[in-house]
């Protein structure tokens, strides 16, 4: 009888991982990885696959790991994904994919997350496929991506398949946006990440960094370049605060602020310029995965005591449910159904209390969740060094202060025609954090390849007024 049951994904002891940035979990072996895969019951209808918001054929993909072809796993997933290795890291399969496996009704669902992963690192480290050739055809018509986040990797890799001239425009010296940014070493190592974008290179995308699309060019600008189509893909990357007393002390940081200063400016290493040293106890205010990883690094830089304060329940934590289980290893606290009021100062005028109110569920509001208020008179004291707000983020504003013709909404997100992606500039389109606000990689990743498809039809359209 076939084994049933879902293998335990290897992984560092977290009393020995809590003081490294190695990552975290470990690959399958190829013994575990293609035992794995002869669980999927290859189903007619692929629920799976309707769960996947960039549609991988998952069940075809595994079927090739059963049957010992890793290459053609890895060739299936690319049809569908320019970024396999991350997304088998950091994709919340357990709300998609694996949520919808008919193995899951009665056993455990299949692991589509951790053989993905180990499908695409074992192209990346063990060279079992030949490389693309670095010979790319001429490409008459050219196509500029704003931001190399996950939605603009995506685009640019689709276009570029495509066989369009496609050229990667990033803000920061360093690629990969989000991904290198904002999700840290022991969840996604940098090599993962620059892997993939060497990947897109050699299918012949160009990269510029340290350009800032609203400053160092306008959209006019690029059309003026000779770009026919432009992705705008800068995500979300301004820090929300809560706007109460204190949030400009000593001691207070957005997790942004923080997750950089570490991921990009090695701030966990004494011999850089900027050191995150002596946290102290630190109280990370949030429950997304942006608040476990800052959690999570607060306690792999020496941190007293690791804090999570969320104004909900347990149950509603909206971070991935593996993320929130490694925090509870690592010694992360949590501190549910309670919000900040204020932040308090000691004498220097650094952080060293913030006041609390107590909090209760009450009716479902609009968007299906229980609403939260504050008990009548009820408040608390925490001692705090450190107070890390990771509570969402929104569009930089540069765009929109830069272009006139692009319309946005209330809150700064781009609008967009939702089956096209086009704005309000012909020629020009959106996707990802810059649209819906704050989301998940793969949902970005599914924006970059909806504007790729769009962009491509645009470009079809209108080949020969651009041509001449």
């Amino acid at each position: 009888m076939a084994n049933t049951k879902r293998p335990v994904i290897p992984m560092q002891n977290p009393r020995e991982r809590v003081n490294n940035f190695s990552e975290v979990v470990e690959n399958l072996s190829d013994e575990m990885a293609k035992n794995e895969a002869k669980r999927c019951l290859n189903c007619k209808t692929k629920p799976c696959v309707a769960g996947c918001p960039i549609a991988i054929d998952i069940p075809r993909f595994i079927g090739k790991i059963a049957s010992g072809d890793n290459l053609g796993a890895y060739r299936a997933i690319k049809e569908y994904s320019s970024l396999p290795a991350v997304c088998g890291r950091v994709c919340p399969q357990e709300k998609q994919c694996e949520k919808n496996c008919v193995q899951g009704i009665k056993s455990d669902p299949i692991a589509i997350g951790a053989l993905e992963r180990y499908v695409a690192d074992k192209y990346i480290f063990e060279n079992f496929a030949p490389k693309a050739s670095s010979c790319q055809p001429d490409r008459l018509l050219k196509v500029a991506i704003a931001g190399s986040g996950p939605a603009g990797l995506t685009c640019a890799g689709n276009l570029a398949n495509l066989g369009y001239n496609v050229t990667v425009f990033e803000a920061l010296h360093a690629l990969g946006g989000v991904l290198s940014y904002g999700i840290p070493e022991f969840r996604l190592p940098k090599a993962i990440v620059e892997k993939e974008i060497d990947n897109l290179k050699r299918a012949g995308v160009k990269f510029e960094t340290n350009v800032v699309i609203g400053k160092t060019f306008s959209i006019k600008d690029l059309f003026s370049q000779g770009f026919s189509a432009i992705f705008l893909g800068t995500g979300a990357g301004v820090p929300r605060f809560m706007g109460i007393q204190g949030e400009n002390l000593q001691g207070v940081y957005s997790a942004n602020e923080f997750l950089t200063r570490v991921n990009l400016m090695k701030a966990y290493k004494d011999d850089y310029d900027t050191p995150i040293k002596d946290l102290g106890k630190v109280i990370v205010v949030g429950g997304g995965n942006v608040a476990m990883d800052t959690a999570r690094v607060a306690v792999r830089l020496g941190a007293k005591e690791t804090t999570l304060v969320y104004r909900r329940s347990e149950e509603e934590l909206p971070a991935r449910r593996e993320e929130i289980e490694h925090a509870k290893e690592e010694g992360v606290k949590f501190k549910f159904l309670s919000n900040p009021k204020k932040i308090l100062p000691n004498k220097n005028g650094r952080v060293c209390t913030l006041l609390c109110a107590k909090m209760q569920l009450s009716d479902i509001d609009n968007y299906g969740r229980r609403k939260v208020v504050e008990k009548k008179d009820e408040v608390f004291y925490m001692d705090a060094d450190t107070v890390i707000m990771a509570i969402g983020t929104l569009p930089n504003p540069i765009l929109k202060a830069s272009e006139a013709k692009l319309k946005f909404s209330d809150t700064g997100q781009v609008i967009v025609d939702q089956e096209t992606l086009m704005t309000s500039i012909d020629g020009v389109f959106a996707g990802g954090d810059i649209v819906s606000g704050a989301a998940t990689v793969l949902l970005a990743m599914s924006a970059g390849k909806r504007a790729a498809k769009a962009i491509d039809k645009y470009l079809k359209q209108h080949r020969c007024a651009i041509c001449k």
